[in-house]
């Protein structure tokens, strides 16, 4: 009984050392799949990827899209920060050149005034950088309502573009219609139709 007793008794010991051998190493296998687990979270890039930094190329297309954005929406405020005082638009149309930001103004909220739903799609940009100065083109297809009815054109737009600190202004905006359409041609587009960051 007495061998019995000892045999259990050293068992016993045996198992409760390979028991605290065992521990020893799931601890840290734990840890390390914790942290292994950690790891493998999908981390959210996105603050990290818009601090870096941009070509010039890509901020002036960030420049023409977000002008566009405020253009469609009507807010002339953040659409000032994209236009240097002494712009110059040439629209579409048989008319003179908008000289100065203030006059642009004014004829863009004239033309705001006659149409509503208006919707710009922009396709086939080029941008051309030089130092300071730049210049981008691109298509686009312009939708309004215009006295309920569907107005469509479809044109070029042509912007040259300054550096001023950190950011790119637009001093030159001239489009050109190629054509438009409108039900029946019933409705005549209203006249000054400023340009959009180079639309009609």
């Amino acid at each position: 009984m007495k061998q019995l007793a000892m045999k259990c008794f050293a068992m016993s010991r045996a198992s409760i050392a390979l028991l605290l051998v065992l521990t020893a190493f799931a601890v840290p296998a734990a840890a390390q799949k914790s942290k292994d687990k950690a790891k493998s979270q999908p981390v959210d890039d996105s603050q990290a990827i818009a601090d870096l930094p941009k070509t010039d190329s890509q901020a002036i297309d960030q420049t023409v899209g977000e002008a566009l954005g405020y253009w469609q929406i009507g807010d002339v405020d953040s659409l000032h920060k994209y236009y240097a005082d002494d712009v110059v638009v040439v629209s579409g149309f048989w008319e003179p050149p908008i000289i100065g930001w203030s006059n642009y103004v004014k004829a863009y909220e004239e033309q705001r005034s006659h149409v509503t739903g208006g919707r710009m799609e922009r396709s086939n940009t080029l941008i051309k950088v030089s130092g300071n100065s730049a210049w981008a083109t691109y298509q686009f297809v312009y939708v309004v309502m215009f006295e309920d009815r569907v107005a469509q054109f479809r044109g070029h737009t042509t912007l040259i573009l300054n550096k001023q600190g950190d950011r790119w202004v637009i001093v030159l905006n001239h489009s050109s219609i190629v054509d438009s359409t409108t039900p029946n041609q019933a409705a005549p587009v209203p006249p000054a139709q400023p340009a959009p960051p180079g639309q009609p």
